[in-house]
């Protein structure tokens, strides 16, 4: 069997920058970007299995699954490879080429021909087929805020009835003391996972006009303005947190 390709060091911001420009999905964050993820993101892998879970809780026969900001395919070919049922189909969809070419590196290791993928911007208008669940693994975050309601309001439309929504995210929050607090207490998780002072302060600095959290409680009242009558929290530390919202049966 052929080995898996060695994970790429994330060392983006290791260097003294003169300008930190805006944080951007391209082939630099493409390429480092599944190293990034693990040591930015607490307890990745088991929320990766918790959203595995869950997609295998509420999808069904004959429905398409969709992964939009699939990034490099990650959660989508976990999802595949846990639901073996042929009329299944998954979707991937990203707005950024870069990210989708290491997507599509890992399908193709698949050979799984129920995965596809498809570049797409979040923040215009789009149609999904008969999805049953859909997920948004830290990608609510990075979408203009002004489009954010309209598009929660047309996933749960698109949505089957007893389908679900399964949104990960960073939260802030409510008492600004405490969230200096739960902040400090992430910059510290990055520190053990090796990221130097400068580094978390050049991303920090990069990412501060790209990617907008809302409140814990932003998030819930969203997604039932969306539609949503059943919103929980099934994952939560610090500063990220994710919420399953199921749409209403017929």
């Amino acid at each position: 069997m052929a080995s898996q390709p060695s994970r790429r060091i994330d060392r983006l911001y290791a260097k003294q920058l003169k300008n930190v420009r805006d944080f951007k999905f391209d082939r630099n964050v493409a390429d480092a970007f599944d190293d990034m993820v693990i040591r930015s993101v607490p307890l990745y892998d088991e929320l990766q299995r918790m959203m595995v879970d869950l997609t295998a809780r509420f999808v069904q026969k004959r429905s398409n699954v969709y992964d939009l900001g699939c990034a490099t395919g990650t959660t989508l070919c976990l999802m595949s490879k846990a639901i073996a049922d042929p009329t299944v189909r998954f979707n991937g969809l990203d707005s950024s080429l870069e990210m989708l070419e290491r997507a599509n590196r890992k399908v193709a290791r698949l050979r799984d021909k129920r995965v596809t993928l498809a570049r797409q911007d979040l923040n215009s208008p789009l149609t999904l087929e008969q999805p049953s669940v859909i997920v948004m693994a830290l990608t609510l975050q990075f979408i203009n805020r002004r489009y954010r309601q309209t598009l929660i309001k047309s996933l749960h439309d698109s949505l089957r009835p007893n389908g679900c929504l399964i949104l990960c995210e960073k939260v802030v929050g409510a008492d600004s003391t405490m969230n200096q607090l739960m902040s400090n207490l992430y910059f510290d998780f990055k520190r053990r996972n090796r990221y130097s002072e400068l580094e978390i302060a050049q991303k920090r600095e990069a990412l501060e006009k790209v990617l907008v959290p809302y409140r814990l409680d932003e998030n819930i009242r969203l997604l039932h303005e969306g539609g949503f009558t059943t919103v929980e929290i099934f994952f939560k530390w610090y500063i990220f947190a994710g919420f399953i919202a199921v749409k209403a049966g017929a």
